[in-house]
Formats: structure tokens, C-alpha cells, sequence
């Protein structure tokens, strides 16, 4: 099919910020579906095949049925900025084919704010706090670090300013650039903590970029976080484990992570502060655990991390099949390494950790029926002996790790 469905980014001066294909494609739509914060861009526009005007108000679901039941008739999809960057465009590829689509992109807000600011967009982390929890912020608040944000409204400048300061990131430099490309364009600079001092008027059509400044510990998103950075009752990979377990986790972009007993989510949370688009799945049979895994996720910048209640290998019934899989815990109950292994795709990585003898003894057994790595560590950290220093030994962990299909 050719195609029928357009969408076009628009500039915040309008149907002028078009180029001369945009606007013959939209001379041709039959019907327009205008995106948020569009709704005059049509004033005294005379387009003599339009039918029909749809917005995004109705609701998604219901604005997103009635352009595929329009399917093979010409739609244009009006919407700000880049529509692959975070729009609507990316999220309409799940349900309709590059074929049939004809996108046009305008400059993404990302793109107008680093030109006004003169940073390098490479060098510049670019998410969307429009709509999202506010802790995604959380993974990219790094000395040094430049963010450009996308917000809901002004009241996100408030929000992103008041979290900064509790993180001790308030000495950071915000901008507020509002209404990039048209006549009310502004740029408002100030600290969060001055922000969040003087709550200056601001518009709701607004890109936040954020120079950080920190007066905090670093929390580096390389595998390692210290100990204290989590909730935990006990049950925790402590940190050199932790980094030791995610090297042979191997994080690769997209791939999906089943943390096993995941206890506190230190080891799905640093496989997704790794970045690259990872996910995880924590099964957790304890309410106070996911308790503190959901806890841990939103403190340190993965909130997106699924939570499965339930004991396994009964928990992972219906998941996403996983690309890579670790068992924290419970190695030896029994079908849990058979449906983890059951779950796993050709070529997927499996990581199990013991620190009992029973554990240690079932990971021998395994990697004799199985083939894989098996490594044991020893940890020890120096530790107040009197008015001395000495070395306090943590429990040994055995680590196994086995690719499928490598025997």
C-alpha cells in the first residue's frame, strides 16, 4: 500500500516553519489530527480537500482507532517538532508500517535548544519528562553532565528544580527555553535553587536544559554503586560482587533482563543504569522486597523496571521471553534453573549466584551438565580493629555463567 498516513513537525510558528512538500502534503489531507498544543495552528488556513479535523483530546486510544479505521485514505498527523524524537510518529510505528507512512520531520526541540545553548547534541543526554515520572532525571544526574528535557509544563521546572536541590545538584544551571522558532520566544537562566527561590512566571510550551553542578556523592552509572545507594534488609549483591555479576551479565542495547530473587533490584537496576534501551524484570516473592525495589528504581533513575510479585519458577509464567537471565537466589528450588533455561532463547546468557555449600554444590553440578564459567570471590574490606585497621571478610559468592547452546 502507498502511503496514506503523513506526518509532518511543525514549528512553533506554524504553517510558515512548513516546507514546500509539507505543504502540498497537507493540501492533500482529507483528514488532520493536530497534536498537543496545536489547536489554532489551522486558523484562517483554507485547505480545500479537508474533511475532517480529529485531536488528540479524546484520548490516544480512541483519537489512534479512528485514524487506522481511515486506513488507505489520506490522514495528516500535525505534530510538534521531530515526530520520531520522542513523538508521535515513533509511537505510531508500532501499529502502522514505514510503508505507509511519509514523515517529515522539523527541527526537534532537542536540535533548536542546543544552537540557542551551543552544546554539542552528541555530547548532551535527551529525555522526555513529558508525561513520564520525574525520576528518569534521577540515571543522568552526573557531575558535568548536560541534559535537555522535554516537560509537561511549567510546573515541571518547579518539579525538576525542588529534585535537584534534594539531590544536592541545586548549584546546577537551568534554562528554560520557551516557545523556540517563534514570536514569544524566551530564555529564562537561573540555578534550581534560584529557580525553586523565585519561582519565576514561565510558559507551559517550555524545553528545560539542565548544566549540572554537584555538591553529592557520585553515582556513577558503570556497575559498582555503593551499598549505601540502596534499601536493602540484607539481601543485597554487595558492590564488588555486584560489578563482578553484571561483567558477566553482559548488557547490550535492548536486551531483557530476568533478576531472579531479585531481593533489593540492585542487579536489574544497574543492568538498566547502564543505558542502551535494557530492561528488566524483577521477581520478587516478597512484598516487602518489591517494597524497596520499587523504591530503589525511582531513586536511582530506572522507574520503567517491571515488577513481578511472586515466588519462581510459578512467577514466570506469561513474561517476556528474557535475553539474559540471573538467579540471585533459591538455585536449588526445584524447576527454577529448568524454567529459566527453558525461557531462554538460543545464544541468551544465564548467571546464577550461591553463597550456601548446597548452592555452591548445585552450580557444580550444573556447569558439569551444562559446560560455562564457575568463579568464586573473595571480598574483603578494611574495617576498624580497635585503634588499628584490619581486613573484615565478606561471605564468599560462587558465580556461575553459561550461554546457551555453548556446550
Amino acid at each position: 500500500m502507498a502511503p496514506w498516513l503523513t506526518i509532518i513537525g511543525i514549528g512553533d510558528n506554524g504553517l510558515s516553519s512548513l516546507t514546500p512538500q509539507a505543504q502540498a502534503l497537507l493540501w492533500q489531507a482529507e483528514t488532520i489530527v493536530l497534536g498537543e498544543r496545536l489547536d489554532s495552528v489551522l486558523e484562517g488556513a483554507h485547505l480545500p480537500g479537508l474533511k475532517r479535523i480529529l485531536t488528540w483530546s479524546a484520548g490516544f486510544r480512541e483519537t489512534l482507532g479512528e485514524v487506522l479505521r481511515m486506513r488507505g485514505t489520506p490522514v495528516t498527523i500535525l505534530a510538534t517538532g521531530d515526530p520520531m524524537h520522542f513523538g508521535i510518529g515513533a509511537t505510531l510505528r508500532r501499529y502502522v508500517p514505514i510503508e505507509e507512512m511519509a514523515i517529515l520531520p522539523s527541527p526537534s526541540a532537542f536540535s533548536l535548544a542546543a544552537a540557542r545553548l551551543g552544546w554539542p547534541l552528541q555530547s548532551v543526554a535527551q529525555i522526555s519528562l513529558h508525561g513520564r515520572p520525574l525520576t528518569h532525571l534521577n540515571r543522568h544526574l552526573l557531575p558535568r553532565a548536560r541534559i535537555l528535557a522535554l516537560t509537561s509544563d511549567a510546573a515541571t521546572v518547579a518539579a525538576v528544580a525542588a529534585l535537584l536541590v534534594k539531590r544536592g545538584f541545586g548549584a546546577s544551571m537551568l534554562s528554560v527555553l520557551e516557545h523556540m522558532g517563534g514570536d514569544a520566544e524566551r530564555i529564562t537562566v537561573m540555578t534550581a535553587r534560584q529557580m525553586l527561590e523565585n519561582t519565576p512566571p514561565l510558559s507551559d510550551f517550555n524545553t528545560l536544559a539542565i548544566d549540572c553542578a554537584s555538591e553529592s556523592p557520585l553515582l556513577s552509572t558503570v556497575p559498582g554503586l555503593p551499598d549505601e545507594a540502596f534499601r536493602h534488609d540484607g539481601q543485597l549483591t554487595k558492590r564488588e560482587i555486584r560489578a563482578v555479576t553484571l561483567s558477566q551479565l553482559q548488557p547490550f542495547p535492548h536486551a531483557l533482563l530476568w533478576d531472579v530473587g531479585a531481593g533489593s533490584g540492585s542487579i536489574g537496576i544497574e543492568w538498566m543504569r547502564t543505558g542502551m534501551g535494557t530492561r528488566t524484570i524483577a521477581i520478587e516473592g516478597k512484598a516487602e522486597r518489591v517494597a524497596m525495589i520499587r523504591a530503589n528504581a525511582d531513586a536511582l533513575g530506572v522507574p520503567d523496571l517491571e515488577i513481578v510479585e511472586g515466588e519462581a519458577p510459578q512467577a514466570l509464567d506469561g513474561l517476556d521471553p528474557p535475553d539474559v537471565v540471573f538467579i540471585g537466589g533459591g538455585i536449588n528450588r526445584e524447576g527454577l534453573f529448568e524454567a529459566c533455561w527453558e525461557a531462554l532463547a538460543p545464544g541468551g546468557q544465564l548467571v546464577a549466584n550461591a553463597v550456601t555449600i548446597e548452592g555452591e554444590a548445585r552450580l557444580a553440578d550444573l556447569r558439569g551438565a551444562f559446560g560455562g564459567e564457575l568463579i568464586r570471590l573473595s571480598v574483603a574490606r578494611a574495617a576498624p580493629v580497635g585503634r588499628y585497621c584490619g581486613w573484615k571478610s565478606l561471605m564468599p559468592v560462587t558465580i556461575w555463567s553459561v550461554t546457551k547452546g555453548e556446550q
